[in-house]
């Protein structure tokens, strides 16, 4: 449900008008107000009734009304405030020539604010639709479970899965342990429980045993009933007590020996605490098995033991299952296995879809065409059954807090397949007004929390970790990103262009006006020389894999499609000169250009809202005309090129007290500015970083030697020492056109000097010598270091005693390093090591085995010499988490 969102995203966002922009709607400023007011109530309601069962009819219609009218309100304060900008930064000649035009506009916008107040009092007081009934804290009406069904017979590819969990359940302490087993929806876990179940050695090591389905809504007495009844013989008796009695029985019945007791589909850590202290710990190995398709719920159940997270089905067992379920034999046709190949590659390794499709194509027969034309629509054959399908998913999506839902919709947004950089999405979740802020926590922690809450419910998967573990890329299962597209196309969320035809378009799509955003997948030339419209379209993204150079002609397109917008990802799209009309859209939170832009105008700072502004040049230099100081919504700001600022106006014509009390009554004022991934040394000055407290990231391109060279007693690099925030720092000597070799650096500043909470450091083409590593290994904070093309010259590096105590991973790119030593003496806490051209290398120091936290080991186009040392690492260190990769392989590999 995207609505809460929406209204949450609508009260900030009026908030911020009101303390900040006040100017741009006098004339209205008291609708707004009240606006703001009856919006509380309708956030207040959607956040309490987010976790309802979505099947009370009244409700559904209450929160579509909801959703248009907080739309609607949206659209409206939008226009207004775009009106108003845009007079406000016309001249003295054309403001007289609107002198008639403009006021008219405001004015019958401001009764159309006043229209959505007199809708939301309305909707308050008409009793149709039962608000006070409806108020959370009412008991809901616990409707009949239906256990899922399971597929018993034919089970394909669980046995080395059912062989794991045996043995958790059968060896081990003789204590009572809960054993789990945890995954997305549809994957198998109550199958591969089953199956664990009716085992005849299990059945023979738990003489007693019960299973139980527990699922979102259970009666605790309906549950521990179900449990007495498959141990004991029941009784009247039993039916007439408590739950609290009933627990107290069933934890005598079982007491007594050794016991088994499956509960399966587990949703909550209460209602694992609701039945635990009916489980004796008789020290007779009794066990609990447990399903969950949420990690922490399992990770409640039992701290000590992992949960185990069930894999997908290989392609070989897909084909297999899809073979028993649509054939029914253990024979494949010649003339099938090509589109079943197909078919399972669509699937991802999910049995419910396998066994849906399955079923679908066993009705159909053997014919060969049948099978091409499911194989060709898996999505399409799939979505028919809803209620198998879909239905299973929504459980999950139900069950999401007010404030995921609308998170895990925007999955949909992204192609099938694609893997969504972490950075990206948080900052496009911030600028959609998904995160709202809380006291302590920055929006990107609050984000990541959000996010990693999605993964511990395995509806998002990991696809990769960066060095420090963090989540680099995530994607979601085909089926869930085909829940994402389906609820979000119901809601009006997002509508997603594949293929277009302005005519079978517009006719297939007559709903198009009322989207908020759209993600464009390809055809975008088409698209756009359409001449498309969208007053209520929020956010414009485009994942086109081709690149595609816009005509002059389409520049201003779309800026005068969609003077909404608030998000703009146009990655793909080449502008042949900078977008001019871009900077009308004073709305827009989170803009990416690319083209070969010299310049960012100084008219780009009436993007007031603007929260992250992404820049891809081809060229190597980039000077911004902008008064960023201005943008007081800025958190990130990231250029391919080597980017030039505007000196901060307010410090540097102050003198130095008056100076240092101006930089202190501002720096609220630019104190959201977290990242600047590329500037110029010649950038790195007193006045800038003055104006940008709060850095955390930073990156420094350029002639390194005007950065470091010391004048007067002082340099440029001293001013980063003063970044008390700044924890990821890269510096990369760019002295382009002259030869790197010209551009080495003598020495680094003391350690002292660098920012004392510096965590990740990257050094590119410095060609310092090898001794220069003493200083950082001085650095107490610094956990990541990445040393790249070049960053240290020289054939010896002796890394001195003490040094580098919180280093965790070490990465060594290009260099000429012939012998390296080293031992745990001088990195104790590494982790993780990863050499890539490092083509002249020796060994790597079989040392480093002694580390106890070394555990990751990747050699990429090293030396064989190099390849048999880190075996006699991984022979020494004996332990089964220790990884070796090593690319290309070796010869004696």
């Amino acid at each position: 449900m995207a609505d809460g969102a929406a209204v949450g995203f609508l009260l900030e966002n009026l908030k911020h008008l009101l303390l900040y922009n006040a100017h741009l709607i006098l004339e209205v400023k008291s609708d707004v107000e009240s606006l703001h007011k009856d919006l509380q109530l309708f956030k207040a309601f959607l956040k309490d009734t987010a976790g309802r069962p979505n099947n009370h009819e009244t409700l559904k219609v209450l929160v579509k009304q909801i959703r248009d009218i907080v739309y609607e309100a949206e659209d409206y304060v939008d226009i207004y405030v775009s009106y108003a900008a845009v007079h406000k930064a016309r001249s003295y000649l054309k403001k007289a020539f609107s002198i008639f035009d403009h006021p008219t506009k405001l004015r019958n916008i401001a009764e159309d604010i006043k229209s959505m107040r007199a809708k939301v009092k309305d909707m308050y007081e008409d009793k149709r639709f039962g608000f006070e009934a409806l108020q959370v804290g009412q008991p809901s009406t616990i409707k009949e479970k239906k256990a899922p069904i399971v597929e018993e017979d034919n089970v394909v590819g669980f046995e080395d899965e059912a062989e794991i969990i045996t043995n958790l359940l059968t060896k081990g302490s003789e204590e009572l342990e809960v054993i789990s087993i945890v995954g997305m929806a549809g994957l198998g876990k109550t199958t591969l429980a089953k199956m664990i179940y009716r085992d005849p050695k299990i059945e023979y090591e738990f003489y007693s045993r019960a299973w139980v389905y527990v699922s979102q809504e259970y009666s605790r007495k309906e549950v521990l009933l179900i449990i007495l009844r498959q141990l004991i013989k029941p009784t009247t008796s039993m039916c007439d007590m408590n739950d609290v009695e009933l627990a107290d029985k069933l934890h005598k019945v079982l007491e007594k020996g050794k016991y088994l007791i499956v509960m399966d589909d587990v949703w909550t850590n209460e209602a694992w605490d609701d039945f635990k202290n009916a489980f004796p710990s008789n020290k007779k190995n009794s066990r609990i098995l447990l399903t969950s398709r949420i990690d922490t719920v399992a990770m409640h159940a039992n701290p000590n033991i992992e949960p185990h997270n069930l894999r997908f089905l290989t392609s070989d067992e897909s084909l297999t299952l899809l073979q028993m379920k649509a054939l029914g034999s253990k024979e494949f046709p010649d003339e099938l296995r090509e589109h079943g190949l197909r078919i399972v590659k669509k699937c991802k390794g999910l049995p419910l879809a396998i066994v849906m499709i399955g079923g679908i194509l066993r009705a159909k027969g053997k014919e060969s065409h049948w099978w091409e034309k499911v194989a060709q629509s898996v999505d399409a054959y799939i979505t028919m059954d809803q209620e198998k399908t879909m239905d299973i998913i929504n459980l999950s999506f139900n069950h999401l807090p007010y404030h995921l839902k609308t998170c895990f919709l925007y999955f949909g947004m992204f192609p099938e397949d694609f893997p969504i950089p972490v950075w990206k999405l948080l900052l496009l979740w911030i600028a959609e007004g998904f995160i709202q802020q809380n006291e302590g926590m920055s929006l990107e922690d609050i984000a990541e929390e959000y996010l990693e809450d999605l993964i511990n419910r395995n509806l998002v998967m990991v696809k990769d970790r960066r060095s420090n573990g963090k989540v680099k890329t995530c994607q979601v299962h085909d089926m869930l990103h085909l829940f994402c597209k389906n609820q979000g196309s119901q809601e009006n969320f997002f509508h997603e262009v594949k293929q277009f035809n302005r005519v079978t378009y517009l006719s297939s799509n007559p709903n198009l006006e009322n989207y908020r955003r759209l993600c464009i997948h390809s055809y975008i030339s088409d698209y756009l020389s359409s001449k498309p419209s969208g007053l209520r379209v929020r956010s414009f993204l485009c994942f086109a894999h081709e690149e595609i150079t816009l005509q002059p002609e389409h520049i201003s397109s779309i800026p005068g499609a969609f003077k909404l917008l608030r998000v703009l990802d146009g990655k793909p799209i080449r502008f042949t000169r900078f977008p001019a009309d871009i900077t009308q859209l004073i709305h827009l939170r989170y803009i990416v250009l690319t083209g070969n832009f010299k310049i960012l105008p100084k008219d780009l700072s009436s993007l007031w809202n603007i929260q992250t502004l992404i820049v891809e040049t081809s060229s190597r230099t980039l000077e911004i005309k902008a008064d960023v100081w201005k943008m007081i919504q800025l958190r990130h700001l990231k250029t391919n090129a080597s980017t030039s600022l505007p000196t901060n106006a307010s410090t540097s014509l102050l003198g130095p007290l008056a100076k240092r009390r101006k930089t202190t009554e501002d720096s609220s004022r630019n104190g959201n500015l977290k990242t600047v991934s590329t500037i110029s040394p010649e950038s790195c000055t007193e006045d800038v970083f003055a104006a940008a407290p709060n850095l955390s990231k930073l990156g420094i391109r350029g002639q390194l030697a005007k950065l470091l060279d010391v004048k007067g007693g002082s340099s440029l690099f001293d001013s980063l020492g003063k970044l008390d925030y700044l924890e990821n720092l890269k510096l990369w000597n760019d002295v382009f056109p002259s030869p790197p070799s010209q551009g080495k650096i003598v020495s680094l500043p003391q350690s002292y000097k660098f920012p004392s909470k510096l965590k990740k450091l990257t050094i590119v083409e410095t060609m310092l010598d090898w001794k220069q590593m003493s200083t950082l290994g001085m650095l107490e904070s610094l956990e990541i270091l990445k040393l790249k093309d070049n960053a240290f010259k020289g054939d010896l590096w002796k890394p001195q005693d003490g040094g580098f105590r919180s280093l965790k991973v070490l990465h060594i790119g290009r260099t000429d390093l012939v012998y390296w030593e080293a031992s745990a003496r001088h990195f104790p806490g590494l982790r993780c090591l990863r050499l890539k051209h490092c083509n002249k290398l020796e060994a790597v120091p079989v040392g480093l085995a002694e580390v106890s936290s070394f555990l990751i080991l990747e050699l990429n186009c090293t030396t064989e010499q190099a390849a048999r040392s880190a075996r006699k690492i991984q022979q020494r260190k004996q332990n089964m988490q220790f990884k070796l990769s090593i690319y290309p392989p070796s010869h004696d590999q």
